[in-house]
């Protein structure tokens, strides 16, 4: 099983959720979050005075799929997501050991 975690722009969620849904991917974790990377912030003008953004809007995905799975969940967040622009997201893909349900108790690919 993999690990996929996969930061977006906000306004591409629900076509990312879309396309992962069509593909098969029948669940996954999702947060707001602020971050920064080769971009590090912008500035912009608000009621006339300028100010530094330091941290930019993002949504962040955790996705747990079998390992076979992986590879296309990959593809298909990378091309539903690409806008072309500098902070597009990150995917970080980890192994994972084990996982549970918590209400049935099934494990593993079971569980997911």
């Amino acid at each position: 099983m993999k690990l996929i975690i996969a930061t977006i722009k906000p306004f591409k969620l629900e076509e990312v959720r879309e396309a992962l849904t069509a593909i098969g991917v029948r669940g996954m974790m999702v947060t707001e979050i602020k971050g920064f990377g080769a971009q590090s912030g912008h500035t912009e003008i608000y009621r006339g005075a300028e100010y530094a953004v330091n941290f930019v809007p993002k949504i962040k995905l955790e996705i747990v799929v079998s390992a076979a799975m992986a590879d296309q969940v990959i593809e298909t967040i990378t091309a539903t997501a690409r806008t072309g622009k500098i902070g597009d997201g990150k995917i970080f893909v980890l192994d994972v050991s084990q996982a549970v349900r918590v209400r049935t108790g099934e494990t593993n690919e079971d569980a997911i």
